[in-house]
């Protein structure tokens, strides 16, 4: 759909859009509320400033672990990179997960589309060195970086 489609949806509908990109609901009623959006730059401003600290728990719920061969197509295509790494990297990565989790308590949420799995586990081991407090802070980045690519998508636009 382009941007002038989505500004036309419904409420309900473009809640149930924009949930696809991220699963905190406060954040998909205030971007709908916010419409209408007059370029993608005032979406990507707009989905910026409506994400905060309270809906990490929220979008982390809807987010697979890095490697998680079950999850949907959108990670799946996002983590892409993952696909193809060797087995030590895949039970690496696993390993990671599980001490990530244990650690925060969450999720690891980052923005993994175009990085391979060897990048993604060793900002996962630079991670696990974050105190709580800066850990949900990077957290929320990713979580921005991601909401703006899937949005890219939503829209008709090349994330690339």
């Amino acid at each position: 759909m382009t941007l002038e489609q989505f500004n036309a949806l419904p409420p309900p509908e473009a809640e149930r859009e924009l949930l696809s990109c991220c699963a905190a609901p406060r954040w998909a009623r205030t971007m709908a509320a916010g419409r209408p959006y007059t370029s993608i730059a005032a979406l990507h401003a707009a989905a910026g400033t409506a994400l905060d600290d309270a809906d990490l728990d929220a979008a982390m719920a809807g987010h697979p672990r890095i490697g998680d061969r079950q999850a949907g197509a959108q990670s799946r295509r996002e983590q892409s990179g993952v696909g193809t790494a060797a087995p030590d990297v895949l039970a690496a990565l696993e390993e990671g997960n599980r001490a990530y989790e244990e650690r925060f308590g969450h999720v690891y949420l980052v923005c993994a589309t175009g990085r391979s799995a060897e990048d993604l586990l060793a900002t996962l081991h630079a991670r696990l060195g974050n105190d709580r407090a800066a850990e949900r802070a990077v957290a929320l980045a990713e979580l921005a970086a991601i909401n703006q690519i899937r949005l890219d998508r939503l829209v008709g636009q090349d994330p690339s």
